[in-house]
């Protein structure tokens, strides 16, 4: 795969990211694009390994070394199908995947690994320039139908593979635009939404039907998706925020990252959002409590909002800059990493604690009040270390404890597990007949590439369960219908 000496040539090279100074004054995508020479170069690194340990560390099972060879070839509207093999949205994958596949790369154990996830995106790229990305519509429809909860990426994946293999498919979102986390919780800097609208012109054009501001077990009934649809998917993510449960919580401006977050997105969508209820970071005080993902969204998102000062503070200790020796290779890494937000500005800070919150005699928060702590899991606060910063903006970005509970998931009745996911068996279904999980709802907070995983795995559980039983063929169909890809 690649070329046999492409590895001992080409020294690893990444897409540029725009200027700094540019690109905190819009709200446009930060990579720049390699040149088809450079990305061909990157292709003949990849190695012919006797086992692709790449592929196993990418939760869909991407075919790395095929593609990366296509690539180095110039061979384009191959990878394009290789591609798709096993990832129906690379595109998404190709921008915000924090690429385990590359922390998995053989050519990693003692060089800077291949540069899987820039080809990912160029691939796909390609194949919209080239308009080799088109509908596949199922041959024939199988008259079951399926219901998809939640348009995010492991509903997307559920609803294109059944879609395509023949079943009558609707995905119900309660947000007014398709999506899920894709479209109000990635910001725009990282993922443009046209990317997004792109992709479901395609899905629609297949055949599957979407239905925005349908909230199940509130303004769409739990009785009626039992009644109309052979099976439903559960996809509705882990929106569950972990709170930070300490004096002063109840002031105003404090307020979790997903209600943050989505307030921009739809700002860039053209939305007019309410003065009372809007959250902006110009001219303020910010500190982001929680040094993931998500923190560094809200911290770039603060930065195109010219805040006066913005902190973000972790409650672990700061990873060393360098694999750690407790995570070798193949294993993801433990190690500081450096997003663009990061280069923007902001102060970062390891092993604080929040203690209390104080505000202003209306209820505004002022003051943030922390210590040091020691290493986990006691976390014990270190005396001494006591401090109180000026605030006027916190966002909390402290994960997610799991699926939202009342509403559609008490009205089904489903079993939960002991971290509160929807509890499923190894196909995917849960303990009602015919119900079916996947994504974050099942799994708990995780990966965009790991939800397009669980909704292809779901879908073909769905397909085997579904094909278990007589199939009623549409009268206008002559031909066998295909079946869902593992």
């Amino acid at each position: 795969m690649g070329k046999t000496t492409g590895f001992l040539e080409h020294s690893r090279e990444l897409a540029p990211r725009r200027p700094v100074t540019q690109r905190v004054n819009d709200w446009f995508e930060i990579y720049l694009d390699l040149p088809e020479e450079k990305l061909r170069s990157q292709g003949a690194r990849c190695m012919d390994c006797g086992v692709p340990f790449c592929q196993t560390g990418c939760p869909v099972n991407n075919l790395i070394p095929d593609w990366n060879d296509l690539v180095y070839r110039g061979r384009w509207q191959e990878a394009v199908r290789q591609l798709h093999a096993t990832n129906n949205f690379p595109e998404f994958t190709g921008r915000i995947c924090p690429a385990p596949c590359e922390a998995s790369c053989v050519l990693g154990i003692n060089q800077p690994p291949v540069t899987i996830k820039q080809n990912e995106k160029s691939i796909v790229e390609r194949g919209f320039q080239e308009s080799w990305i088109r509908p596949e519509p199922a041959k024939v429809r199988i008259g079951k139908k399926v219901a998809i909860v939640g348009s995010g990426p492991a509903g997307l994946a559920a609803a294109q593979q059944l879609c395509r293999a023949g079943y009558s498919v609707v995905v119900y979102e309660k947000a007014d635009r398709i999506g899920g986390l894709l479209r109000y919780g990635i910001p725009e800097f990282k993922l443009e939404k046209h990317v997004i609208d792109r992709r479901l012109e395609q899905m629609y054009a297949e055949g599957v039907k979407f239905v925005t501001g349908a909230e199940v077990g509130k303004n769409v009934s739990v009785e009626m998706l039992r009644s109309e649809f052979e099976a439903i998917v559960l996809a509705g993510g882990a929106e569950h925020p972990r709170d930070l449960k300490v004096p002063g919580r109840e002031l105003k401006g404090i307020h979790f990252a997903m209600e943050y977050l989505p307030q921009q997105n739809r700002r860039c969508l053209g939305d007019t959002l309410d003065f009372e209820v809007e959250i902006l970071a110009t001219g303020k005080r910010v500190v982001i409590i929680g040094g993931g993902d998500t923190g560094a969204d809200c911290l770039g998102t603060c930065h195109r909002q010219k805040p006066l000062s913005v902190h973000q503070f972790e409650i672990m200790p700061k990873p060393p800059d360098e694999r750690s020796p407790l995570t070798p290779w193949p294993m993801w890494p433990m190690q500081l990493r450096i997003e663009g937000a990061h280069e923007e500005g902001g102060i970062r800070d390891w092993s604080l604690a929040t203690t209390q919150f104080t505000g202003s005699a209306d209820g505004q928060v002022t003051q943030l009040h922390a210590v040091r702590v020691g290493p986990p899991s006691k976390f014990e606060p270190i005396p001494g270390t006591e401090f109180t910063m000026k605030a006027d903006l916190i966002l909390i970005a402290m994960g997610f404890l799991g699926p939202v509970r009342n509403g559609m998931i008490e009205q089904l009745g489903v079993a939960l597990d002991q971290r509160g996911n929807v509890a499923t068996d190894q196909n995917y279904m849960s303990s009602v007949p015919g119900v079916f999980a996947a994504g974050d709802m099942r799994r708990g907070q995780s990966l965009v590439v790991w939800a397009i995983s669980e909704g292809r795995k779901a879908a073909a559980a769905v397909d085997a369960y579904l094909r278990a039983t007589p199939v009623r063929i549409v009268p206008s169909v002559v031909s066998v219908a295909q079946s869902v890809a593992s």
